[in-house]
């Protein structure tokens, strides 16, 4: 058994790091398990790259494309919109209400120079893509080795 000198400050880092915790969790969107949180609504998205794209998609369902803002500014895609909520009805004793209404934005770091006026937006079975050109410097080349 080794012996371990005693740092007292290891202590607050401990002490620190629980506190983030406790706030992370207070004022961040409220996932399963996480009560204290008031319920904010973001789209699940994916990005990822492609030999001369950068891909773009998030679930929208239920959305009507017309009301979605997609915006390509420098080095960020930003997605913005709104999912209209039903009105309760009378006469109807609800026991759940868990799907999702309200307006919404989603903002993601671009990963590679892109050439955001010649990007194209999608709409097909409530999934919205985004699919933007690399710009020429950020596309991989290959260069052959000589061997002399």
């Amino acid at each position: 058994m080794s012996i371990r000198r005693w740092d007292p400050f290891d202590e607050l880092t401990s002490l620190r790091e629980s506190m983030e915790r406790l706030f992370d969790d207070f004022f961040t969107t409220r996932r399963p398990g996480r009560t204290l949180a008031p319920a904010l609504w973001e789209p699940a998205v994916e990005l990822f790259e492609s030999e001369n794209d950068l891909v773009f998609r998030a679930e929208l369902p239920g959305i009507d494309p017309r009301q979605v803002d997609v915006t390509i500014a420098e080095d960020t895609l930003t997605v913005k919109g709104a999912a209209k909520a039903e009105q309760e009805q009378k006469g109807h004793n609800y026991y759940r209400r868990e799907l999702r209404y309200g307006s919404f934005e989603r903002t993601v770091g671009l990963p590679a120079s892109v050439q955001a006026d010649q990007a194209k937006a999608t709409f097909k079975n409530g999934i919205l893509e985004v699919r933007i050109p690399k710009a020429e410097r950020a596309r991989a080349k290959s260069i052959k080795v000589e061997v002399e």
